[in-house]
């Protein structure tokens, strides 16, 4: 097996030197390039060997005399040419290589290509070129409000709430596919009506985009947040004087939201009716 290996390495060494400078012809144009290289008749078999950059050879034509003419012919977009701007010229760059073992190992023969040509005179950097776009889309969001149990485990099983405990309002807008979302409770009013009218009475719970009147009065807060999308305002009942003496009544919350992302923002109103014990 070991000589094996020692006659390979032979064999890699004498067509390594077959390869010379001479017959190389390289032909710039102005998007393209075309070379012929003339190789012997050793390197014949081995053509697929013969590499412009990451490109093969286009045609191969035998010879009369057993010798080989590998033909390339392709544009500097490809092959991974390297595009040099330099003073008022441009320079498209790239090797021709003959690779007798695998690309991860050393060329055994390298050979520059340079096609240089005078640049535009209207040509201006990519940085000074100005330029803008339009992104738009169009779709929704789904925003979730309700009343959760104590536990803060699931929605209540009841809306009825004693004066001065605590009703715990869950809000959350769906992510789907959107960008991460920032919900945010902007304001927020109680009142005993379904539609706020001119002489409704209301009782200011959220105003001052996001101010918490109640943590003033009282023990209301906002809870910790399990995520951006989601917020808890754990809200203490409270007493709505409506000027007649009921056992209870109805309250509504009506409550104005922000989502904002990367983007922009947009507002948001809910209501929800939620019965207190007053």
């Amino acid at each position: 097996m070991v000589s094996h290996l020692y006659l390979g390495v032979v064999i890699l060494a004498i067509f390594a030197s077959t390869v010379t400078y001479a017959d190389i012809d390289v032909v710039c144009e102005k998007d393209s390039v075309k070379i012929k290289w003339k190789i012997s008749a050793e390197l014949v078999p081995f053509a697929a060997r013969l590499f412009l950059g990451s490109c093969m050879v286009s045609h191969l034509n035998v010879l009369p005399t057993g010798e080989g003419e590998a033909q390339f012919d392709y544009t500097f977009a490809e092959c991974k040419f390297k595009k040099l701007i330099k003073g008022k010229h441009i320079k498209y760059q790239n090797e021709l290589t003959y690779r007798p073992q695998a690309k991860t190992k050393p060329a055994s023969f390298v050979y520059p290509i340079e096609c240089v040509q005078k640049r535009p005179e209207t040509w201006i950097p990519p940085f000074l070129n100005p330029g803008s776009g339009v992104s738009a889309g169009r779709g929704g969001l789904v925003i979730h409000m309700s009343l959760l149990n104590e536990q803060l485990t699931g929605v209540a099983e009841t809306n009825v709430i004693p004066l001065g405990s605590f009703m715990p309002i869950w809000a959350a807008v769906e992510q789907k596919s959107h960008q991460p979302l920032l919900l945010l409770m902007e304001q927020c009013v109680a009142a005993s009506t379904p539609e706020l009218q001119p002489g409704s009475q209301v009782y200011p719970i959220i105003n001052n985009k996001g101010c918490l009147l109640e943590s003033k009065r009282g023990n209301s807060m906002f809870l910790p947040r399990y995520h951006s999308s989601a917020i808890i305002l754990y809200l203490q009942s409270f007493k709505f004087n409506l000027g007649e003496e009921i056992d209870h009544c109805y309250v509504l919350l009506r409550c104005t939201f922000t989502v904002s992302w990367l983007y922009g923002i947009l507002r948001f109103s809910m209501r929800a009716r939620k019965p207190a014990i007053m």
